[in-house]
Order: C-alpha cells, then sequence, then structure tokens
C-alpha cells in the first residue's frame, strides 16, 4: 500500500466514524462519547499528513506513533460503544471496528519498520 492509499483509508475511516457518532443515542453518554470518538478518529489522517512532513526519522516514528495512540483510543471507545448499546447500527459500528483493527496492524508494522530501517 503507497502513501496515498493509506492516507485515503485514513481519511474513509475519519468519515465513518464521524457517521457513527451521529447515530448515537443523544445522551450524556452519547454526547460524551461521540465528542471523544469524532477527536481521536479523525486525528490519525490529520497527524499522518503531519508524518508525511517529518523533519527526520525520528519525528516520522513519533508522529507515526501518535497516529497508531489515536486509532487504539478509538478501537477501544468503539467497543465501550458495542457493549453499552448507545447505537443500534451495528453494521457500521462493526465496519468502523474491523478497518480501525486493520490500520491498527498496518501501523504496529509501519513504526516497526522505520525503526529497523533507522537502526
Amino acid at each position: 500500500m503507497n502513501k496515498q492509499e493509506l492516507e485515503n483509508r485514513l481519511i474513509d475511516f475519519a468519515a465513518t466514524i464521524i457517521i457513527v457518532a451521529s447515530k448515537f443515542e443523544k445522551n450524556y453518554a452519547g454526547n460524551h462519547l461521540a465528542a471523544q470518538i469524532i477527536r481521536s478518529g479523525t486525528s490519525p489522517a490529520l497527524n499522518y499528513g503531519e508524518a508525511q512532513s517529518a523533519e527526520s526519522s525520528k519525528d516520522f516514528i513519533h508522529k507515526m506513533g501518535i497516529c497508531l495512540k489515536e486509532l487504539r483510543e478509538t478501537f477501544v471507545c468503539l467497543k465501550i460503544i458495542e457493549k453499552s448499546n448507545l447505537m443500534l447500527d451495528r453494521e457500521n459500528l462493526l465496519i468502523a471496528k474491523k478497518e480501525g483493527n486493520e490500520l491498527i496492524s498496518i501501523f504496529v508494522s509501519s513504526i516497526k519498520t522505520a525503526k529497523t530501517n533507522l537502526k
């Protein structure tokens, strides 16, 4: 997968997260988690753009690590939403979880490769 394809997947993931968050129950928990997941779920796409302009290999690894942290946060948030039944649209929730998990794997691998190349 090239840089543009990964960026497009991150943008699609962010859009999916926004769609998922818009379908939460309108209560305190739903509003709280909607705001949280929108922040963490859109952040990887934005931070990946920054990683592409990294000033050094160490800076690249650091920025990719931020993307990974945000993806993991989003994934945990999706699991909380699923367990607490904050939304009835299970299809989009499962799509978001699957893509989030795949993106986490991609970033773990990319960071490992970048660290190996740094040595």
